[in-house]
């Protein structure tokens, strides 16, 4: 024997949700507005100076660089001197450039640095840091981009500092037998 509040299909469940003194499915509820889905905000705001640049700073080693960036050409200058003249070897101008190609942004931006202490290498690592930094402030969209390949993290490696006793950090003085 079959009761009345047996399921056995899915349009049962109308009719029963509908004895029990709910709307059924099948009767026309009304409906809540449907509104546009907004795009994802991002997690950052966008910082932005007066005259349309973004600011970060750079280290690497002993190395600190100030970096500007702004939409342009694609021009890089360090301390008042193009890149091609300041990091003179290639090696060092494609570490300048490699959070433009990771954010597909090559030659959208200028950039304008100045740095301070360190060698070539470390002032290269800090500008690099400098306009990955500026780049995520400028789009934040970029930042997963940009984070993914490593280019927001200082590179913390200095210098181990000489040791007394040592020749240097750890190399021993010359052993002499007599």
């Amino acid at each position: 024997m079959m009761s009345d509040n047996t399921v056995t299909d899915l349009a049962d469940l109308g009719t029963l949700a509908g004895a029990a003194g709910q709307p059924a499915a099948t009767e026309a509820a009304p409906e809540a507005p449907i509104t546009p889905a907004a795009p994802p905000a991002p997690l950052r705001d966008r910082e932005v100076d007066a005259q349309g640049r973004s600011y970060a700073t750079g280290r690497r080693k002993d190395a600190v660089a100030r970096v500007w960036i702004k939409p342009g050409s694609g021009k890089i200058t360090v301390n008042g001197r193009d890149q091609e003249t300041y990091f003179a070897r290639p090696t060092l101008r494609l570490v300048i450039n490699q959070p433009f190609e990771v954010a597909g942004r090559d030659g959208a931006y200028d950039v304008i640095a100045t740095v301070k202490g360190g060698g070539l290498s470390g002032q290269a690592g800090a500008v690099k840091h400098g306009i990955a930094q500026a780049l995520t402030k400028f789009e934040p969209a970029l930042r997963a981009a940009v984070k993914a390949a490593g280019f927001l993290t200082r590179d913390s490696r200095v210098v181990e500092r000489k040791k007394y006793g040592r020749a240097k950090a750890r190399r021993s003085f010359q052993f002499s037998k007599r």
